[in-house]
């Protein structure tokens, strides 16, 4: 599902909204999990999951195309653990 997708899906299950104001919603429900994290928070959503950041140290890589040895800056990137009922929806076993 796409960003677009999941807009259309909220405006058609919520008929009192129009579409710009589901997208206005979408919109930000994404500005605020983007900024918690850039200020260094944590997002959980119960049941679907907890996003948070790691830290990536400074190394050594190598471009692919040429071989040479490239610097890597130190980063922070964003990681997503899946909570409990949302591993358990993905994996129910299904009787052959």
């Amino acid at each position: 599902m796409i960003r677009s997708e999941l807009i259309q899906k909220l405006a058609e299950e919520n008929p009192g909204l129009n579409l710009q104001e589901v997208e206005k919603i979408v919109d930000l429900f994404f500005k605020e999990i983007v900024d918690r994290l850039s200020s260094g928070g944590r997002v959980e959503l119960r049941g679907f999951g907890a996003f948070t950041t790691r830290s990536r140290d400074a190394r050594t890589g190598r471009n692919p195309r040429t071989g040479e040895q490239v610097p890597v800056s130190a980063k922070r990137v964003p990681y997503f653990k899946p909570g409990k009922e949302m591993r358990e929806r993905l994996n129910v076993k299904t009787e052959a």
